[in-house]
């Protein structure tokens, strides 16, 4: 339980900062302060969100559809964490529609590298929590102080949540199946990512894990051990 409430505190604050990147690019794409803090409080996902705003300040209002398919786009993915997270959130659909609002990459991530289900089951909430408080603390920081605070990336905001990310995954990278997964969907996401609309790479990059998963093409085959000869048989069963 102790390590659940480490990585969900650490990487619920690695997240939250880089709310103040979103509320700053948010004002400046041309978003009103109210505007920039409803949609972190509603949307919150932070790809959907900087999808959003960076379309509308390349286009304008006229690419508010755009912007709109592209925040959708990159939100699909949402839905195949909820899958996942729905046994481990248990409960009733109360609790699962609550628990919605809050199934993010990192929830998710933090949750699923937990061993004990109490413990899952806590790393998704104190995440999930932790990350919608702070990142809406951030985004109305970053929205009243964009101007004074200059380019966020600048303090290394950007790189903390994917430092975050790095770290859950790493310890998981043991398996030939899971490093072949990891490679080859970074190979993907990379090289799609100039070419299409944002959202798309990261389906397609998903649906390498799946791919792999079905085929199991670098599944390490496992042997059953052969009886041994000194152990003897009970009621007639071997």
């Amino acid at each position: 339980m102790r390590r659940a409430w480490r990585d969900a505190l650490g990487v619920a604050v690695a997240t939250s900062a880089y709310g103040v990147s979103f509320g700053a690019l948010a004002v400046a794409a041309g978003l009103d302060v109210w505007q920039t803090c409803v949609l972190s409080l509603v949307m919150f996902t932070g790809g959907s969100q900087f999808a959003f705003v960076g379309v509308v300040g390349a286009g304008g209002l006229a690419a508010a559809p755009a912007a709109i398919a592209s925040a959708i786009l990159l939100g699909v993915r949402n839905v195949a964490y909820g899958v996942r997270m729905a046994p481990v959130v248990g409960g009733g659909p109360l609790r699962r529609a609550v628990a919605a609002q809050f199934t993010i990459d990192e929830s998710t991530a933090v949750a699923l590298a937990q061993d004990a289900p109490r413990a899952r089951r806590v790393a998704f909430w104190v995440t999930g929590v932790g990350i919608w408080v702070g990142w809406n603390v951030s985004t109305l920081a970053g929205a009243l102080l964009g101007d004074v605070l200059g380019d966020p990336r600048a303090y290394g905001l950007d790189a903390a949540a994917a430092a975050a990310f790095l770290a859950l995954l790493w310890p998981r990278l043991r398996r030939r199946q899971a490093i072949a997964v990891g490679c080859a969907a970074a190979v993907v996401a990379t090289v799609l990512t100039p070419a299409l609309m944002p959202g798309i790479p990261v389906l397609i990059a998903a649906s390498v894990a799946v791919l792999v998963g079905l085929t199991d093409v670098f599944g390490e085959r496992r042997t059953v051990a052969a009886e041994p000869d000194d152990v003897p048989e009970r009621e007639g069963l071997p």
